[in-house]
């Protein structure tokens, strides 16, 4: 265990790394806490949806903040910063090409597939959860799943088209996990200080979106679909910026809490 993090443990299975992250913080357990497993009984994705994966196919933790020095219209960066560093360890672990790797607004990692020049897998799913921002005792929760040692010809059939694995992109080549992890921890480290001097490298993360340049349809917590044009991120906010020719300007923001779901043309809501 590096000086990062103040607690870390591995699991075989567990219900949930989320939830036991939040009772370690619950029970003052100080940042940066990770706890890691081989296999979820209770994993989750945003809106409840389940996370399928089978044991040891992907690399399941989940990480604890108390980010009192981050101002809490900020705390988002947090997640950012979670998804690239595991998006240049991942390309550094798979002997990918910089860049292969791409962020679906606002965080889940996804990568090219073979079903079209402009189809994507979903490589990895990322969920934040957060209490008390603006208190004296905020706590943040990051969740990430990937999809690392998986081989393509075990996917599940329904998923199969809108998913994909570090090993699938590695023409087969078994993938170390552990490998992956000590890369994720080393950039993460590196991200999370420079947030904590109060700098964030929205450039990177602005480039990594997939969304960008794409109709996509964002559905509503009704469950009502709107398809728009995607053209580009809010640095400052981390919203989605999308074309509205009703709004000033000619587009408009969307923050995460306003939608239930941005869907891509290659992955499906169900992917997880």
């Amino acid at each position: 265990m590096t000086d990062f993090l103040a607690r870390q443990e591995h699991f075989s299975v567990v219900g949930s790394t989320n939830d036991v992250v939040r009772d370690w913080l619950a029970a003052g357990t100080p940042e940066v806490c990770l706890a890691i497993a081989d296999e979820q009984s209770m994993g989750r994705g945003r809106e409840g949806r389940s996370w399928i994966a089978p044991s040891g196919g992907a690399l399941l933790l989940s990480l604890g903040f108390r980010p009192s020095w981050l101002p809490p219209e900020r705390a988002w960066r947090l997640a950012a910063c979670v998804s690239m560093a595991m998006a240049d360890a991942a390309e550094a672990v798979a002997g990918l090409p910089g860049g292969t790797i791409r962020l679906k607004w606002p965080n889940d990692l996804v990568a090219p597939t073979s079903a079209g020049p402009s189809a994507v897998g979903k490589l990895a799913g990322v969920l934040g959860e957060s209490d008390g921002l603006g208190t004296t005792d905020p706590r943040v929760i990051i969740g990430i799943g990937v999809n690392g040692d998986w081989p393509a010809d075990t996917f599940p059939p329904d998923l199969a088209a809108s998913m994909t694995s570090l090993r699938a992109m590695s023409a087969d080549r078994p993938i170390d996990h552990r490998a992956v992890l000590a890369a994720f921890l080393a950039r993460l480290e590196l991200g999370v200080h420079v947030l904590q001097g109060g700098r964030f490298d929205a450039a990177a993360w602005a480039d990594r979106q997939v969304t960008t340049g794409r109709d996509i349809e964002l559905i509503a917590p009704d469950g009502s679909m709107t398809t728009v044009r995607a053209i580009g991120v809010d640095a400052a906010t981390g919203a989605l910026i999308v074309a509205d020719g009703d709004a000033p300007g000619g587009h408009r923001s969307v923050v995460v809490g306003e939608i239930r779901h941005v869907r891509l043309p290659g992955v499906t809501a169900a992917a997880v």
